[in-house]
């Protein structure tokens, strides 16, 4: 087994102590059956990034986190590569203009889709009252096809094997997912729903819902809620892109990797909560990126007994080696200049250039100095899963250097 344990904490690749404490944190936090670190992981809140947590009869809203259901999407495209790259750099303009990056935009195109008719909705209402239910409702209409900021992009791939093209994105539930993940937060400590939560202390252990009491079966629908309208914003984009680039779709994967499953490991029923983690069954497929300076992949669960181990769960990216400040430096929002940082704009857009990649937005807190190489973090997990396609980035286009991410994760 390429794992260690520690402190009952299975671990895969080089233990990052804040993550791991935080991991010990969450095993001894309620009715836990294993707690697993992937070797992309580096420290959350709560619950760390690459973290997977089971439990038995237990749901934690903080393990999932405030985007609820960020997930990729990639599709193998009809065209080459080689007919599309003498335009690249417009493209990549006409992608910047068509699709709406950052916090708190909107869509201008009003999106009607069957998800607004769903009778979970109805959550909204018992647990806060009509007003928050039209508010949550409204944002999600106006937000939904819109990428947000962070770490949060949409890509053109190169597979290296054929030179066909892929178009790849990763995102979540938007401020729909956010409001709801504080909201029930808030349900959990007492508070109002639309109340002002106070600040997070980044090792506090994980809220917990049972999931057979009210509060812990309305977040738990409502979870699922927000996660097929991540679903339905990463097929929008995908579709806008391939409207753009006038091609069709040959092949999908699209995952999540911030949400609990209910599963059967060991003959139970587990809720597994991955935070920053792609489920990855024998057999199930995967889309994990890499930074905008590495590659991505396509992966395969294996049908072996370190996937078991893992509860059949893997990376879902390469993983922080330096936070958002140590990388771009502290933010003056007063002034939109950050100051002591250790990559600089110019140091960025070198090692992008380097690789080949037409560049839109982007702060250096995505920079690929900030991650792990890709491939360290998948050999830790070869006996877990079998690599099917490999990616490389063309075109990377994500919100501008001056969008602040509220999400964090």
């Amino acid at each position: 087994m390429a794992f260690q344990v520690i402190d009952g904490v299975r671990v895969w690749g080089e233990p990052d102590p804040g993550a791991l404490s935080q991991a010990v944190t969450c095993s001894r936090t309620g009715n836990v059956v294993q707690t697993l670190l992937m070797a992309d992981h580096h420290k959350g809140y709560s619950q760390p990034i690459g973290g997977v947590v089971a439990y038995r009869g237990q749901i934690s809203p903080s393990g999932v986190g405030y985007d609820i259901g960020c997930g990729n999407k990639a599709v193998c495209t009809n065209l080459m590569v080689a007919d599309i790259r003498p335009q690249i750099a417009a493209i990549m303009d006409r992608i910047a203009a068509s699709i709406s990056f950052g916090v708190g935009r909107v869509n201008q195109q009003r999106v009607d889709h069957e998800l607004f008719d769903d009778p979970d909705w109805d959550v909204y209402t018992a647990a806060a009252g009509r007003e928050a239910h039209d508010k949550l409702k409204r944002l999600a209409r106006e937000q939904l096809g819109t990428v947000g900021s962070g770490n949060h992009y949409v890509d053109l791939f190169e597979e290296e094997a054929t030179g066909r093209l892929w178009i790849g994105n990763h995102f979540g539930s938007r401020g729909f997912g956010h409001k709801t993940a504080s909201g029930f937060l808030n349900l959990a400590a007492g508070r109002d729903f639309l109340g002002k939560a106070p600040g997070e202390h980044m090792d506090q252990p994980p809220v917990l819902l049972d999931l057979d009491s009210e509060l812990g079966d309305m977040y738990y629908r409502a979870m699922k809620l927000a996660g097929r309208y991540a679903y339905a914003g990463r097929d929008y984009v995908i579709d806008e892109l391939l409207r753009l680039l006038g091609a069709q779709a040959d092949f999908e994967v699209h995952n999540h990797h911030n949400f609990a499953w209910k599963e059967q490991h060991d003959g139970q029923e587990t809720i597994v909560v991955r935070k920053g983690a792609t489920p990855s069954a024998p057999g199930q497929l995967g889309f994990i990126g890499g930074s905008m300076g590495d590659i991505s992949v396509i992966v395969s669960g294996k049908d072996s007994a370190e996937n078991r181990e893992a509860l059949y769960s893997t990376v879902h990216g390469a993983g922080r080696i330096m936070s958002r400040t140590q990388a771009a430096g502290k933010m003056n929002w007063k002034t939109r200049t950050r100051s002591g940082g250790q990559v600089t704009r110019e140091q960025m857009k070198e090692a992008v250039a380097s690789f080949g990649v037409e560049l839109r937005g982007a702060d250096t807190d995505e920079s690929p100095f900030a991650y792990r190489k890709l491939q360290t973090v998948l050999d830790a997990h070869s006996e877990t899963l079998d690599i099917l396609h490999v990616l490389k980035p063309i075109g990377v286009c994500m919100a501008g250097a001056d969008e602040f991410d509220p999400y964090k994760d």
